[in-house]
C-alpha cells in the first residue's frame, strides 16, 4: 500500500509540471482582493487551479476574477467579512456548487491594529483574534467534510495559513497580532496531526517585511473599516508605494536589517503559498516556512 501511494505521488509530481502544478484543483483564498492574496489567486489560477477569490470588498474580489478570466483561468468572487458567522458556509456552498470539490484553503485575510500593550483596548485585541484565529478555525472546521476524505486515491489537499515573524519573535506595538499569529502556528500543527491520516497537509507561512498596504507609510492614510470603525493601516516611515515589480534594494524598500537588503514583493510572498499547496511540497506538513529574506536568523 505504501509503495503504491509513493508511486502515485511520484507520478503526480512528474506528470503535473507541463499541465500546471494545481491543474483542476480548487482553492479558496481569503483576503484575495489585493496584496499577497491577489497575487496568490493569479498565481494559483496560472498553475491550473479554479480559484474562489474571497475578500471583504466584493468589488475588488470581482476585479481579480475578471483578471483571471482574461488570462484564460477559472474563478468566482465571494464578498464579505471572513469573521462573520455565516461566512464559512456561504463560501463553501458557493465553492461546492460551482466546482464540486475543495483542495486548498489559504487563510490569508488579515490586518494589523497596532497599539502599545498598556494602551491596547479590548476591541483592538478581540478583533485581531477574531479575524486571524477564530475565522480560519471556523472555515477549516466547516470544510471538514470536503477535506477529510478516506481512501488511498486522494487528491492533493492542503491548508495554508498566514503567520508572521511577529508571531515567532514578537514585535513592539503588536501584542495582539503576535498572540494571534503565534496561535495560528499551534493550530496548524494540530491540523497536521489530526488530518494527516486523511492526506491533508497543513502549513503556515511566516512573512517578514513584504511590500503591501500593511507596511506602507502610515502617513499615507490607508484604512480598513471593521465593525463600523476605521483602522489605520501601515507603519510609521514605511515604504511610499506598493509595487509588484521585484526590486533589488535601494529606494524606499531598502532594509539594512534584511540580508537580501530589501522587502519582498507580493508576488514573491505568494510564490511561497504556491509551493506549499503544490505537489512539490507533498511531504511537507506541520511546517512554518519563514519568508523573510534572511531576517531573524
Amino acid at each position: 500500500m505504501a509503495t503504491q501511494r509513493l508511486s502515485q505521488i511520484s507520478g503526480h509530481l512528474t506528470n503535473s509540471y507541463p499541465r500546471g502544478l494545481l491543474k483542476d484543483e480548487v482553492a479558496i483564498i481569503t483576503g484575495a482582493g489585493q496584496g499577497i492574496g491577489r497575487c496568490a489567486a493569479l498565481l494559483f489560477a496560472k498553475e491550473g487551479a479554479k480559484v474562489v477569490v474571497a475578500d471583504l470588498e466584493e468589488k475588488k474580489a470581482q476585479e481579480v476574477v475578471d483578471e483571471i478570466k482574461a488570462q484564460g483561468g477559472e474563478a468566482i468572487a465571494i464578498g464579505g467579512d471572513v469573521a462573520a458567522d455565516d461566512f464559512p458556509q456561504r463560501v463553501l456552498d458557493a465553492t461546492i456548487k460551482k466546482y464540486g470539490k475543495l483542495n486548498h484553503i489559504v487563510n490569508n485575510a488579515g490586518f494589523t491594529f497596532d497599539r502599545m500593550l498598556h494602551t491596547t483596548p479590548d476591541d483592538a485585541w478581540d478583533v485581531i483574534q477574531k479575524v486571524h484565529v477564530r475565522a480560519p478555525f471556523r472555515l477549516i472546521r466547516a470544510a471538514a467534510p470536503y477535506m477529510r476524505i478516506k481512501g488511498d486515491n486522494r487528491e492533493n489537499r492542503s491548508i495554508i495559513s498566514v503567520s508572521s515573524t511577529t508571531g515567532l519573535h514578537g514585535n513592539v506595538g503588536q501584542a495582539n497580532y503576535a498572540a494571534a499569529k503565534s496561535a495560528v502556528i499551534g493550530f496548524t500543527k494540530t491540523i497536521c496531526k489530526e488530518w494527516g491520516p486523511f492526506g491533508v497537509r497543513a502549513n503556515t507561512v511566516a512573512y517578514g517585511y513584504v511590500l503591501t498596504r500593511l507596511t506602507q507609510a502610515k502617513e499615507a492614510g490607508a484604512t480598513i473599516e471593521i465593525d463600523g470603525k476605521k483602522v489605520a493601516l501601515g507603519i510609521p516611515g514605511g515604504h511610499s508605494s506598493v509595487t509588484n515589480t521585484k526590486q533589488q534594494g535601494g529606494g524606499s524598500s531598502a532594509q539594512p536589517g534584511i540580508p537580501l537588503g530589501r522587502g519582498a514583493t507580493p508576488d514573491e510572498a505568494a510564490a511561497a503559498m504556491l509551493f506549499l499547496a503544490s505537489p512539490l511540497a507533498s511531504f511537507v506538513s506541520g511546517h512554518t516556512l519563514e519568508v523573510t529574506g534572511g531576517a531573524g536568523i
